[in-house]
């Protein structure tokens, strides 16, 4: 301990110290503590135990940005040939004694019974919390559940409400592990709001300190600002008695404020905003920076930078400007000139060497390096960053600026949490460089500066795992360590942690049922007979006639569905009600799970937008009529000449209309009839007060059904993670993935695919969907699996980008379909939808062309364009490793090279 503190320039506080000596005790540690707290001593810690003992330390991070730095900071203090990284795209030195590594490898690595694992002593979980990640936090407790005991686990994340929970878990599954919890900044931090050029503080009173938590302060607002909040208010009531033109509303009604943070656009409350270049004048002359000034919006980002670089401002002085344009030229040197020029290179150079920058996920990961080098170097002033800066690596500022309180979740906008906030000011405060740190709040129409306060006041959120078994995760646990050990190891997770303590209070409700429900059947009473046998006869025929009818519409709707994807401007097809029609649009509906949307001309003129919910069947074309592309509804003479063409083609071709009516199901038709005819004979239905019978019966019913729902949502709490792991093996085992509880050959390929569509990426390729493309055709077939459009992106009628992808993206969506309706069958969340909207960008470059060429056709930022490029690459890579030797590795093989080059392969290095 002693040696090691001496690598610090400052103390260590009490609580690393205290986390440090648990772990020299021979424990696992959870060390929760705030952004900034210096948590990573601890995991550095853990390093430097390694080396002394003479074992290996893994140190795993959640994101490859994070492990390359950490890899450069081991390296620095320890020297390159001690310390290794293994990420999905870079491989240095992987037999060290250190090596730092994303979660994922780890997990892969302990599936595969890796040789590397051999003397591992230390597992350092950076940001361990992000377990309760929905995609990727499985990863996290498979790790801690699998790793053998004998492997001493660094846990460190931030502050959460329920670390006692967590701690507990880890106790219960690791055995000694201590919990060491901080809530206490190392450096205060003071809270504003800046009102135009006005830098207010949030709170009166004495200023922070570093000993005291947010709660221990007396918060007491401002009353400047509250004055300000009451000032805003009459100004809107005296403009409400002003006249509000023809209409009563005003030219400019609408708002879209949200919450109690504000962020009313309304012209006349809002009053003039603070720019963003007037932000950057205020916090120069406070000395305040380097900030960083929090965005949600990736393009908010790249238009902060464009309008206070229009602005004319500079932060830096020549030597800083200097510094920041050689460490931008070096981090780009394996850039071509075309590259750089489509890019916008010079653009970014400009800004950055005036101090301003952007930092988000739409950037290249080279861009995003040369700003996070320059920030750390002190020389760039003012980082205009997403929320995901505050997730990942370590970017400390004087100043944090947040613009808005409020942020679009993908469907609407909402106020940021407690938890999000601190994350995000979390970062204000350089330890061993400022005495302070500062956040900053954007006044915003209709604020209030008591909820803001509050916001400010609380500092933890709760943690709840996402933990799921996935078919990947069934088949090699089920290799690994069999049916009955993977179960066991399920319901050792957190998520089963977690769901356990739900079952106490589930366990009341259902006997508080019980009781009513015997004071009902006391109620049901008939001289006749025996009136429940009668009301279950008649709750049997509704069910069968509901539940056929609900199969068949099912069964119908994704038929429908299915049959509008497939669809093409100047399909010929015959819509109910509208008769032969041309399709002129298609598209697809983000906010309702994806729902396929069809417009339409009929012989009339009339134009429809049909969603599969306006059709009992699926829409077939008959054939084709040309659909110019200059063609416009408002042009009555192109409308005329696509019908004529339309009528022609039907003239010539003479089809049948299609048959849309939803077929009967004869064997339940026969078994309603067979009991209508029991019912019909039972002696209650002659008695003359059948129907108030029938009515306490009906209450009867139903709560049995509710103390049923009860009972199994207790026992499918009790074991909710068992029964997921038993349907999930019952697919697997339908589609022979598995035989008798052991795996086949089959089964066995699937261990090697690790994607959201596993199953649908194994089946294909046992259906041979793959085979026969080439290298350009396949990356655009495989992007379909891991390609997920954002919500806000506005994805004009994407394609496949020629006939052979056509045909397999065609039965990659049959198999992706059947897939679906077996795992209805068997109760299982559906796998989400393939998505083309990346496959032409993926075939073009895979094809050998420019990057502004490809840039330019899919519109597409260009750090997203690298992040998809690579996940094609890495999926081809993952086939490869599956399929074993032949034409479709060598395909898959082609597909990685093809792809691993320009910007991709030097983004590759730059990692």
């Amino acid at each position: 301990m002693s040696d090691f503190a001496k690598l610090y320039p400052y103390q260590l506080d009490d609580y690393q110290l205290s986390a440090c000596e648990e772990l020299a005790a021979g424990a696992g540690v959870l060390v929760a503590a705030p952004t900034g707290a210096g948590k990573t001593v601890v995991g550095e810690f853990a390093v430097h135990m390694a080396i002394a003992t003479s074992r290996k330390c893994f140190y795993t991070t959640p994101i490859k940005a994070l492990s390359n730095q950490k890899y450069h900071d081991l390296v620095e203090r320890y020297g390159p040939e001690r310390v290794g990284l293994l990420t999905g795209d870079s491989s240095i030195n992987s037999e060290a004694q250190i090596v730092v590594m994303t979660t994922e490898v780890l997990r892969n690595m302990i599936y595969a019974s890796s040789p590397t694992l051999k003397n591992l002593g230390f597992v350092v979980m950076d940001e361990v919390h992000y377990l309760a990640d929905k995609f990727r936090g499985a990863v996290w407790e498979e790790v801690i559940l699998a790793l053998p005991e004998s492997v001493q686990i660094v846990a460190l994340s931030a502050t959460v409400s329920n670390v006692e929970d967590f701690g507990e878990w880890l106790r219960t599954v690791r055995g000694h592990f201590a919990v060491v919890v901080s809530e206490r900044r190392p450096v205060p931090l003071f809270q504003h709001v800046l009102v135009g050029r006005r830098l207010l503080d949030l709170f009166e009173g004495t200023a922070p300190t570093a000993r005291e938590l947010p709660s221990e302060r007396a918060v007491k607002v401002n009353r400047e600002l509250l004055a300000v909040s009451k000032g805003e208010g009459g100004r809107v009531r005296d403009d409400s008695r002003r006249p509000r033109g023809r209409s009563g509303r005003g030219k400019n009604d609408r708002s879209r404020g949200s919450g109690q943070y504000g962020g009313s656009t309304h012209p006349r409350f809002a009053g003039r905003p603070t720019s963003r270049a007037e932000v950057a004048i205020v916090l120069d002359r406070a000395n305040l920076l380097p900030a960083i000034y929090f965005i949600f919006s990736r393009i908010g980002c790249d238009s902060a930078v464009r309008q206070v670089a229009d602005a004319g401002i500079t932060l830096t002085n020549r030597a800083e400007a200097s510094l920041l344009g050689e460490i931008a030229d070096r981090h780009v040197a394996n850039l071509s000139r075309a590259d750089l020029d489509a890019l916008d290179y010079e653009r970014f150079r400009d800004a950055l060497m005036a101090g301003v920058a952007a930092h988000h996920a739409g950037q290249l990961p080279a861009f995003k390096a040369i700003v996070e080098e320059g920030f750390a170097s002190g020389a760039l002033k003012l980082v205009f960053a997403t929320e995901t800066l505050a997730l990942g690596i370590n970017m400390p500022a004087r100043t944090v600026v947040i613009e808005k309180l409020v942020k679009y979740n993908g469907e609407a906008h909402v106020d940021i949490t407690p938890g999000e906030y601190t994350q995000l000011t979390g970062r204000a405060g350089r330890r061993g460089i400022d005495v302070e740190g500062h956040a900053v709040v954007l006044w915003q129409a209709g604020m209030d500066p008591r909820a803001v306060a509050g916001l400010a006041s609380r500092r933890t959120y709760p943690l709840r795992s996402s933990f799921a078994p996935t078919y990947n995760m069934a088949v090699n646990l089920i290799s690994t360590m069999g049916p009955e050990r993977s179960r066991e190891l399920l319901e050792q997770s957190f998520a089963q942690f977690q769901t356990d303590k739900t079952v106490v209070k589930a366990a009341r409700v259902e006997r508080s049922l019980q009781a009513d429900l015997e004071a009902a059947r006391e109620a049901v009473y008939c001289e006749q007979g025996d009136a429940m046998e009668y009301a279950r006869l008649r709750d049997e025929i509704s069910a069968l006639e509901a539940s056929s009818s609900k199969a068949r519409r099912a069964e119908a709707a994704d038929q429908v569905s299915e049959s509008m994807t497939q669809l093409m401007p100047g399909d010929i097809v015959h819509v109910p009600r509208q008769g032969w029609s041309v399709v002129l649009r298609v598209g697809q509906k983000v906010k309702r799970d994806g729902e396929p949307w069809v417009q339409t001309i009929s012989g009339d003129h009339t134009v429809l937008k049909l969603q599969p919910h306006d059709l009992r069947g699926p829409l077939v074309p008959v054939g084709r009529a040309r659909v110019p592309r200059d063609f416009s509804l408002r042009d009555r003479r192109s409308r005329r000449a696509l019908l004529s063409a339309m009528s022609a083609k039907i003239e010539e071709l003479d089809p049948e209309i299609p048959d849309t009516a939803i077929p009967t199901d004869d064997a339940v038709a026969a078994q309603i009839a067979t009991l209508r005819a029991e019912l019909r004979a039972h002696p209650v239905h002659a008695c003359p007060d059948r129907e108030l019978h029938a009515v306490e019966a009906a209450r009867v019913i139903r709560i049995e059904r509710e103390a049923r729902r009860v009972e199994e949502q207790t026992t499918g709490r009790a074991n909710s993670l068992a029964v997921q792991f038993d349907r999930v093996c019952a697919v697997l085992d339908e589609l022979g993935y598995l035989d008798d509880d052991r795996l086949t050959d089959a089964g066995r390929m699937l261990r090697r695919i690790y994607n959201e569509l596993d199953l649908v990426a194994a089946e294909c390729i046992r259906r041979d969907v793959f085979e026969g493309l080439d290298p350009a055709q396949l990356a655009a077939v495989l992007s379909t699996l891991v390609f997920e459009s954002r919500p806000s992106r506005d994805a004009a009628h994407p394609r496949m980008p020629d006939a052979a992808s056509e045909r397999a993206q065609s039965q990659l969506r049959m198999v992706w379909r059947e897939v679906g309706q077996l795992e209805r069958k068997h109760k299982r969340d559906r796998g989400r939808e393939p998505d083309i909207g990346f496959a032409e960008a993926a075939w073009r470059w895979s094809s050998g062309q420019d990057l502004s060429k490809v840039l330019a056709n899919t519109g597409m930022a260009a750090g997203d364009f690298v992040r998809w490029v690579r996940q094609v690459i890495d999926l081809a890579g993952q086939l490869a490793a599956a399929v074993g030797p032949g034409d479709l590795r060598r395909t898959c093989h082609a597909v990685a090279d093809s792809m691993r080059r320009g910007v991709v392969a030097a983004d590759m290095n730059e990692d």
